[in-house]
């Protein structure tokens, strides 16, 4: 069904973009400054205008249908595209916000260390970062993008390779001194993570036997590793995210050997078009990912770089 010009639901869309992105009619009406009945209210119109559903009402939260995933994108660039000329129109600086969720081993072993230079190469945009332990929801959390860990095959989404990271124990340097073989680590305290194949495969990895894993399991890399440095246990961490602990000497690599359990991948929805924001922010990590000057990541310099167009 076509839409007349001067029909134009303008004020519906805005309401369904705030309410997608937001994941939540209420927190879209403190966003409009509105009442939740005024959003709802709106998207009824919408919906009635259209005559498709757009949202699904569950008890998790709003879930967008496949019409209201198609006309998302559609709908933000729209707006994008107006308040850039509006401000060239008026000269004012436009500024465009950039949402990421990061998951918490690689915001805090690579990627907050950083974001100062970010902010000074790209002063038009304003990036914002929201850590979590790897499990995400792009829409539904209002992000743009995600970076996070795996195999790089998430349904729905485009992920492009940042950088391998294969897993080899760590630990303080005092339980270090007690560990000559691998065989030595059946007398520690082997930390887990969820992922209760890691350690398994390590021992695989030096022909060894894998002894009995007990005790709690962590849904964070970075808490394993705070417990590690404190002497807790041996943790079985992706080196490349804890460069600095070992360069400071507060963990330790007793064991050359690795293994690969997954790589970090930026991601993002497949069906929507990548902004220049977005692309500038992926060419800046694939950059810094490959200096040579970077310590730590020499080895993945010839990657190549975004494909983000």
């Amino acid at each position: 069904m076509a839409l007349d010009r001067p029909d134009l639901p303008l004020n519906g869309l805005r309401v369904f973009e705030a309410a997608l992105r937001q994941g939540s009619f209420t927190r879209a009406a403190i966003e409009l400054r509105v009442t939740q009945a005024a959003v709802s209210h709106q998207i009824a119109r919408l919906e009635d205008r259209l005559g498709v559903t757009l949202f699904l009402r569950t008890s998790g939260g709003l879930v967008p249908t496949e019409e209201g995933r198609a006309l998302y994108p559609v709908v933000e660039h729209g707006f994008d595209a107006i308040a850039r000329v509006l401000d060239r129109i008026t000269g004012q600086r436009h500024i465009e916000i950039l949402n990421v969720g990061v998951v918490t081993t690689f915001a805090v072993g690579w990627l907050l260390p950083r974001l100062a230079a970010f902010q000074h190469s790209h002063p038009a945009i304003d990036l914002r970062i929201s850590t979590n332990n790897n499990r995400v929801e792009i829409l539904r959390e209002g992000l743009d993008m995600a970076i996070r860990y795996g195999a790089g095959n998430w349904t729905g989404l485009k992920a492009e390779l940042l950088v391998d990271a294969p897993l080899s124990p760590l630990c303080a340097p005092s339980v270090a001194d007690r560990l000559a073989t691998p065989d030595d680590l059946g007398r520690e305290v082997l930390l887990r993570s969820y992922r209760g194949d890691e350690w398994p495969r390590w021992f695989a990895r030096v022909d060894g036997a894998c002894p009995p894993l007990t005790g709690p399991i962590f849904d964070s890399s970075v808490a394993i590793a705070n417990i590690a440095v404190d002497g807790g246990g041996v943790a079985l961490l992706p080196v490349a995210m804890f460069i600095r602990h070992i360069d400071e000497g507060r963990l330790v690599q007793p064991f050359a050997a690795q293994v690969s359990a997954g790589s970090y991948y930026l991601t993002w929805p497949a069906d929507r078009p990548a902004t220049p924001e977005m692309a500038d922010f992926a060419k800046w990590l694939h950059a810094e990912l490959l200096d040579e000057n970077d310590t730590g990541y020499a080895e993945y310099r010839d990657k190549g770089v975004s494909e983000i167009s």
